[in-house]
This record gives C-alpha cells, structure tokens and sequence, in this order.
C-alpha cells in the first residue's frame, strides 16, 4: 500500500490530485482528518476501510473506479467477505480492475462475481524465473530446518537474505530459532504493526538487519536492492509463489541464490514447482556441490556378510586396526611383539568371550565338534532383509550423506 502511494505522488506529480493511506496498525485519527478535507484517491486495506466505513469517515456511493490488487493473497488473508461489503456498498456503475499475480480457481469465480464481462489481460508468464537465480533445493527433515539454515547464514556469502515461511507463526519460530544459534533476524508479517514493519524494512535496506524472515504476502511490498539469497524454509502450496519468492533476488542485473528446503511433507509441492517453471530444481547438499549429494533416505544399505569362524580365517586375518592375529598357537601378541594374557588365539567370535565359564580346552572341544562354516548352536542365520534393514543407520555419518554420491529424485 505504501508503495502505490509513493509512486502516484511520484507519477502524479502534476496532476494535481491527492491520495490517502488507510492501513491499519496505526491512529485512525490523522486518516480521517485526510478524508475530511476531501481526496481523489484512497489507498487502503480492505480491514480498515471497513472501518472508516462503520465510523461514517467515509463513504463508497460516489466511487467511480475500483481497484483490487493482490487480489490472489486478499483470499489467502481471509478478506473476501470484506471485499463483498465493500463492493455492495459502490454504484452498479463504475470501473473495476482486479490485479493478481495468480488467477486459481477462487479468483476467476470471484471477479466473475463482481465484474461485467471482464477483459483477461495476461503480462509476463508467471512460470518463467529470472535467468540470473541460481536454484537449488535441499532434502531435509522438519525438526532439522532451523540448524541448516543457521549453517547456511553463517557459511554462504550473504549480503542480505529474505527467508520466507508459509505463515506468521511459522515466521516468528524462524526468527527465535536463528537467535538461538546467534543469528540476528526480523520478521515482518500482517500481525505486525504498520510502524514495526516500516521499521523492519528501514534496517533490511539500511543492512543492519541481514536476514528478514517474511511470508508471502507481506513480502510483496518489499521492494529492496541488493538480496543476494532467497531461502524457502516452507516451499509454497501454489507454484507461483516460487517464482514470485525468488523473484526477490538477482534484480538490477545482479546475480542471486535461491535454496529451497524440502521435508518429507513438501515433496508434492516441489513436483508441483517443478512441473510449472519445465525443469527440475537441481538437488544439493551443503556439504557439497550441488547436484553430488545424496540424501540418507534414498541411498542403499550396506549388506554386511556374515562373520566366518575363527577356525576358517586365514592367518593374520582379523578386525581392522587390531594388528596381526595369532598364527595358531594360542599365544596373542599386543601391537609391540609382547605377548598378553587373558586372549586366546581364536579371536573374536559372534557371540563374544565366555570368560572364567569356559576354559581354552573345552572351547577348543566345542569348535572341533561344529563342523566349518556352521551357524553356532542357539544362533539362527540372519537374513538379508535384517542385515541391510539396519546396516546403513550404523554406518552412514551423523551429519547426512557421503559426499560424491548423486541424489535419487523422488516421484
């Protein structure tokens, strides 16, 4: 709303006509005082001017032309039945034009609900993203969103970043979640107050504020130079919200970075993304280059063989880094050549050590009598299935995939 008021004073410069802003989150008084005077132009929220409407400060029976823009997000904020009692309250005959960045289903039934036989008038197409954003998207669990982003803002060379979530609480979660790994950040969204949000801008354009975290609608009006990343931490339910998101970035003909966070919930979104701007958003992990990693999910396990008898080891075979084994004669040397007690000379076995309970003697006894290779006695063969089911887990790293694998896309 801002931003249409200071390009009609700028455009309208010698026009002669005068505009006002009604917004809420600040003093209706000094707006009424405006009205009072007498104006050409409102610019207000549909909220507020409901409001000025019940406190007879204004009135809609002289409109001669009415303008709904971001009428897309007006339905996304609940306002429809606003925009009615709005709408039922202006003369049958006027001008009206309905601006929107996408046109659902909702929105084609409500202009053919208020216009006569409108005229679709279609600019750029919404599917085409700016040539000069590098696109990315990373595979991520919900819980392990905050941490990666975090890693991210303190890794990449970021200049300014706009984060952008799917609703206002979603926003102030963000901004408590950065702090606690200590990063600074701002959110602007409709719970904010006019003041906070100008204020919140003011330090995102001045660069005091590096990360401001938004949702979709109150980042359209952030028109700000100079945002090197765009981060989706909730990918969006309509697809044209991702273009319009990265949008943000790479503008005056600079270059940008948009990273986009998928969990487990957001896959359909992302083919639906991918299906509107024709090409797949190449995966990437931060470790590496994108396109190289793999994420855990979707890598194969590792099969681990079963263990072979002792007695059907060839000498000197043993565990990785347990230095030569004995070669059958019962004495175990350390790592220096000196003999130790305590370990006998068939290794280790499945089962483990049965210490004080069995003497070298009756061990011996019982693997002469098992023939070679044989499970042992109370131990049932493991299948594959158990072995793999749980074989990853155990050797994949902590912190995510190997670097140097390649991501399987999921359908």
């Amino acid at each position: 709303s801002g931003q249409i008021v200071e390009n009609f004073e700028k455009f309208g410069r010698h026009t002669r006509l005068s505009v006002t802003l009604a917004i809420g989150g600040v003093p209706m008084g000094r707006q009424i005082r405006a009205l009072h005077r007498g104006i050409d132009v409102l610019v207000a929220t549909p909220g507020r001017l409901m409001d000025l409407v019940e406190n007879h400060a204004v009135k809609l029976d002289a409109v001669e032309v009415l303008v709904l823009d971001e009428a897309d997000q007006m339905l996304d904020m609940g306002f429809v039945h606003a925009i009615r009692a709005i709408v039922r309250r202006l003369p049958a005959k006027r001008h009206s034009l309905f601006f929107s960045a996408t046109m659902p289903g909702a929105i084609a039934e409500l202009a053919n609900s208020m216009l006569h036989n409108p005229v679709t008038v279609s600019v750029t197409p919404a599917a085409k993203t700016a040539d000069r954003v590098e696109q990315r998207v990373m595979l991520v669990e919900k819980q392990g969103k905050p941490a990666l982003l975090a890693e991210l803002l303190g890794s990449e060379p970021i200049d300014r970043a706009l984060v952008f979530t799917r609703t206002k609480h979603g926003a102030d979660k963000v901004v408590s979640a950065l702090a606690r790994f200590g990063h600074a950040a701002e959110a602007i969204h409709g719970n904010k107050s006019q003041n906070q949000r100008d204020r919140v801008l003011a330090a995102f354009r001045e660069g005091t504020v590096r990360t401001l975290v938004a949702t979709d609608i109150a980042a359209r009006g952030i028109d700000v130079t100079g945002v090197s990343h765009v981060f989706n931490y909730d990918l969006p339910n309509v697809p044209e919200s991702y273009v319009h998101r990265i949008g943000r970035t790479a503008r005056a003909g600079r270059e940008g970075i948009a990273i986009s966070f998928c969990d487990g919930e957001e896959r359909a979104y992302l083919r639906s993304i991918e299906k509107l701007i024709r090409m797949q958003v190449p995966l990437t992990d931060r470790r590496s280059a994108p396109g190289t990693a793999r994420p855990v999910e979707d890598a194969e396990p590792v099969r681990r063989a079963p263990r072979r008898p002792a007695s059907s080891r060839p000498a000197g075979e043993g565990r990785q880094n347990r230095g030569p084994r004995p070669e059958g004669n019962g004495e175990h040397r350390n790592r220096d050549g000196r003999p130790s007690e305590g370990r006998s000379g068939e290794g280790r076995s499945g089962e483990g050590r049965s210490g004080e309970q069995r003497s070298n003697g009756a061990r011996q006894d019982q693997r002469a009598a098992r023939p070679q290779g044989a499970p042992r006695q109370g131990s049932a063969p493991r299948q594959a299935s158990e072995i793999g089911a749980v074989g990853f887990m155990r050797s994949a790293p902590a912190q995510g995939p190997k670097p140097g694998a390649t991501f399987k896309r999921p359908r």
